[in-house]
């Protein structure tokens, strides 16, 4: 009976060490990777705002991904639904997607596809993550491991928020059921990227919040299970849209290359057409206008339009910042018909859209604390709780597996 337990001990005093060297070598790749991506989508997008001309050139973009995809003989389709499947079912993740989605991400923002950057972080460090746990014997369970420390990292290393985004990658798999194995490692990849990437110099996410703008109390609880309730709905509108936008038009034009250059174009005129940037690229600028208190009542609409477009056709991003925009624009437009403030009802917005197309609730949580502080948390937490429910079965990745319904029980 001793000598079992010595050996129990033994063992698992190996996986810890290894799984914390690894971990922060994974976190220490993803942190250089992750901080160079950021500074990559940041000059790309700088660049186009000062060069008036450069979204025409979307669809010779869209021609260039393609064939890069095509070159690396990479499914054009493929996304962070194939990374969330592949956790579960093990299946092989090649590294060359790690290039690709750097550089069709850089692509995409730099003639102005609506689109974000954490697809692309959930896919460069996925395919890191299982890259570098080859160097192991999978004794520990390392790949599906390492796969979520990849994640997390580059998560992290963008968003600056190591704690949301580990959460993020051990509860979003199988909605219903937490991955605490993976939390340690998770937890030292995610920290490590985030100082790495400040180390290199890596611009992250700053949304800004004013403190003393309502009380918690009965009403403000109230009005802001409201905007959680708004965010839930438009979260089911928002996730749909995404996927019968792809499915159709790959109906509609089956030859990718033709479908990729015919969404570019289509985007470019249609931004020409309203006369605005704003639904270009990631909206930052509009997010932060929303938590001012300044926002357009048709805004949500418009950049769930232009990012179904964008990424329906075949070019590369993410979903989770265009939800923000979604969130903030939501939030910011709906608090005042209910007598909520303005600007921390776009701050509310972005966290309860993230709950809603995602299903993360605990993750959307510890992201609220992390980019805006705790004074609001009930606030948001009860946001977060209505939108969680309301958005059902509903969510942007269909490889995600819920272990049981949300609300009761289906026949």
């Amino acid at each position: 009976m001793f000598t079992k337990k010595l050996k129990e001990t033994f063992f698992y005093s190996r996986a810890f060490a290894v799984w914390v060297v690894m971990s922060a070598a994974v976190g220490a790749v993803c942190g250089l990777v992750g901080g160079a991506f950021a500074i990559t989508v940041e000059e790309v997008t700088h660049l186009r705002q000062h060069v008036s001309w450069l979204p025409w050139l979307m669809p010779a973009a869209g021609l260039l991904i393609a064939g890069l995809y095509k070159l690396l003989r990479l499914p054009l389709s493929i996304g962070t639904d194939e990374i969330i499947k592949t956790v579960r079912t093990q299946e092989h993740v090649s590294f060359r997607l790690a290039p690709a989605i750097f550089f069709s991400t850089a692509l995409t923002h730099l003639t102005g596809g609506s689109a974000g950057r954490e697809g692309a972080a959930l896919q460069l460090g996925g395919s890191i993550g299982v890259a570098m746990s080859r160097l192991l014997k999978n004794e520990f369970d390392n790949h599906r491991i390492f796969q979520l420390c990849g994640m997390a990292a580059l998560f992290s290393a963008l968003f600056g928020t190591p704690l949301a985004a580990t959460i993020f990658v051990i509860e979003i798999i199988e909605i219903g059921k937490i991955n605490d194995r993976a939390l340690l490692p998770c937890l030292i990849s995610a920290l490590t990227a985030k100082l790495v990437a400040g180390l290199i110099g890596a611009p992250a996410e700053a949304f800004p919040l004013a403190s003393g703008l309502a009380q918690t109390n009965w009403l403000t609880l109230l009005q802001s299970g409201g905007v959680g309730l708004c965010c839930g709905v438009v979260a089911i509108l928002f996730c749909y849209a995404m996927h019968l936008s792809g499915r159709y038009l790959r109906k509609a034009i089956p030859n990718g290359y033709l479908r990729i250059a015919f969404g570019g174009a289509t985007v470019a005129l249609l931004a020409a057409g309203f006369g605005t940037t704003d639904y270009q690229g990631s909206g930052m600028q509009v997010i932060l206008n929303a938590l001012s208190g300044t926002a357009a009542p048709e805004a949500f609409l418009m950049k769930i339009l232009f990012t179904a477009l964008t990424l329906g056709v075949g070019f590369k991003g993410g979903e989770i910042v265009p939800s923000f925009f979604v969130g903030a624009t939501l939030g910011c437009t709906v608090a005042p018909l209910i007598g909520f403030d303005p600007a921390l009802g776009a701050g509310i917005g972005i966290i309860a859209m993230f709950c809603g197309v995602t299903n993360g609730a605990l993750a959307s949580m510890m992201l609220s604390v992390e980019l805006f502080g705790a004074e609001y948390l009930p606030l948001f937490g009860i946001a977060v709780a209505v939108s969680y429910a309301l958005s059902g079965q509903v969510s942007l990745y269909h490889t995600q597996k819920f272990i049981e319904p949300k609300m009761g029980h289906r026949d």
